[in-house]
């Protein structure tokens, strides 16, 4: 596993993140904890050492499945969470309130069982409450020693350099794939420029370019990813097959699994750090990681990125 420093922090995180998103077993499907408490271990025997959760994810479910898969690894994993967004039933609320902040580090301290978060993130920006109220807050807690290092998630370079005038952070957690590339065009030459960390999420496209889908999926009731992922409808859909198609060929090249395509072409990017990926079961976490041995040519990220283009503009 090939492992990066995150920003101007001390934090070597492997190239290849694990997303817990599924495992709050309300969003992607059901999902058995003992399961998804496995696949988190796997995860970390396979080089994986950042993990990335939220209290949104499951209402505080993953973050609970997190602390038990990591009880006695402590020393072996860099958690990441976040606030700023709470559940109210199948509604996800964006606050940045200063006691909300508070409340909801104490919770995720003690689903996770840990001393200190790693890396606590802003998950969403919150138009109605100040920026500086809720930077001031974080701060307290922070000097209070509850997280070590401070970044933010969905926020564009604008508003990137609104809160570095209040606060160092050390990273920026955005949507980033082969079929969502906003971010180069302000958002990711920035964070290169001011030594801004990147994690990308989504970055297998929310499953779709895993390459498995051979028509166009049925999710369950309970999955509902394309709800937040738009690539399960047209015209991304028809678009996106000639993609799918070629990461196919590479992969059948390298004799690798096909996320790992797509996981690398996100990886490779100048300015990325992290590639989150989620998974379910033991073996996807471990061929997950097998992306951060190995990487693509020059020629292969430019034929990607233009069959990348050929969907998007």
């Amino acid at each position: 596993m090939e492992y990066k420093k995150l920003g101007a922090s001390d934090l070597e995180v492997s190239v290849v993140g694990l997303g817990t998103w599924a495992m709050g077993s309300d969003f992607y499907g059901k999902t058995e904890d003992p399961k998804s408490i496995l696949t988190i271990q796997q995860a970390i025997d396979s080089g994986i050492n950042l993990i990335d959760t939220a209290p949104a994810y499951g209402d505080g479910h993953s973050e609970e499945v997190v602390g038990k898969a990591i009880e006695g690894r402590r020393d072996d994993v860099i958690i990441a969470t976040k606030c700023g967004v709470y559940r109210k039933g199948e509604e996800f609320i964006k606050s940045l309130k200063p006691e909300l902040i508070r409340k909801q580090l104490e919770d995720s301290l003690t689903r996770l069982d840990v001393d200190v978060i790693d890396l606590y993130q802003i998950h969403w920006p919150d138009k109605e409450t100040p920026l500086e109220d809720s930077v001031n807050e974080l701060l307290k807690l922070k000097k209070e020693g509850k997280f070590k290092y401070l970044g933010v998630s969905n926020f564009d370079a604008n508003l990137i350099s609104e809160i570095m005038e209040l606060t160092d952070i050390v990273s920026l957690q955005p949507q980033y794939s082969l079929l969502s590339r906003d971010i180069e065009e302000e958002t990711l030459p920035w964070c290169i420029e001011n030594n801004i960390g990147v994690m990308s999420y989504g970055s297998l496209g929310g499953g779709i370019l895993t390459g498995k889908y051979n028509q166009k999926p049925v999710l369950g009731q309970d999955d509902k990813r394309d709800t937040f992922y738009p690539f399960y409808d047209n015209p991304y859909w028809d678009k996106i097959q000639s993609l799918i198609n070629l990461l196919k060929e590479i992969a059948h090249k390298y004799q690798k699994p096909v996320p790992n395509v797509a996981i690398n072409w996100i990886r490779q990017q100048q300015g990325v750090t992290t590639a989150l990926v989620g998974a379910k079961t033991p073996k996807q976490a471990e061929q997950n990681a097998t992306a951060g041995r190995w990487k693509l040519s020059e020629d292969e990220l430019e034929e990607l990125s233009k069959a990348s283009e050929n969907i998007l503009w």
